[in-house]
């Protein structure tokens, strides 16, 4: 039997899937009643998804990560780039060559 944390990480996964499940139906979908319902069923899973993350978090089965301020963002962001650029640039040596 599973233990009561348990049982809220996994509440809080599903929910997370069926919100993904229903943002990919969204956009394929033409109906715009279709559409709409599937927007509201998102919205209605997001909002009960804050709600037990809340829980959880008083309960101490779920800490939050810890915010990061513009500093660190900006060098996180400059090192992705960098490291981006230099395997973009391994990528294209050797090319347009003939062996």
């Amino acid at each position: 039997m599973m233990n009561e944390k348990d049982m809220v990480n996994d509440i809080l996964s599903q929910t997370k899937k069926s919100m993904g499940d229903y943002t990919n139906a969204i956009g394929c979908t033409s109906n715009q009643a279709l559409r709409g319902a599937y927007q509201q069923l998102r919205d209605e899973a997001e909002q009960f998804q804050v709600q037990l993350g809340n829980i959880a978090q008083q309960k101490g089965y779920y800490t939050a990560p810890k915010t990061t301020n513009q500093q660190e963002r900006q060098q996180l962001k400059s090192q992705l780039n960098q490291s981006m650029n230099q395997t973009q640039g391994a990528n294209t040596t050797g090319m347009g060559r003939k062996s």
